[in-house]
């Protein structure tokens, strides 16, 4: 049964300890290590981590920056091994849910690398719709990517 709970201060190194990604997601394993993500928007970032568990194993935490006020931006990041099973929609979903539970939250945001396909299709499949494009840097590195949002009603609910 999948389940999604706030990060524990001892999830942190298990995250950082799992294998890298594959080859073709090589780039986003940088989310993961030491001054990745966790670290970036951990405690006392104004962001909110939540980890996603099938049957008790952590597969999987998304983020909800606080930083926009009332639309936050999200995140997600799998276990290496987890991807393409289902657990992207799943935890995205949940986060989603939960989001929009709290009553400041009118819509929720993201950037998606514009050479992930198989990411922009889940979130449009979810209901995000694209907004416009941006360049980021990215461990000293320009990438582009889309800008999609989502407001509290175009979410359709978890399943």
């Amino acid at each position: 049964m999948f389940t999604l709970r706030p990060l524990r201060p001892d999830d942190i190194s298990l995250i950082k300890s799992w294998p890298p990604y594959p080859e073709e997601f090589s780039e986003l394993d940088y989310s993961l290590r030491n001054d990745g993500w966790l670290d970036h928007y951990g405690p006392g970032s104004g962001s909110e981590i939540l980890v996603g568990e099938d049957e008790g194993v952590l597969v999987g935490f998304s983020i909800l920056t606080r930083d926009n006020g009332r639309c936050p931006e999200f995140r997600i990041a799998l276990h290496p091994e987890k991807l393409g099973r289902g657990y992207g929609s799943a935890l995205t979903r949940r986060t989603l849910a939960h989001g929009f539970s709290l009553q400041d939250y009118s819509c929720i945001r993201l950037i998606v690398r514009r050479n992930n396909l198989r990411a922009q299709k889940l979130y449009e499949r979810l209901g995000f719709r694209r907004t416009g494009e941006c360049v980021e840097e990215v461990q000293g590195k320009p990438v582009a990517f889309y800008r999609m949002e989502i407001s509290r009603g175009e979410f359709y609910g978890v399943e």
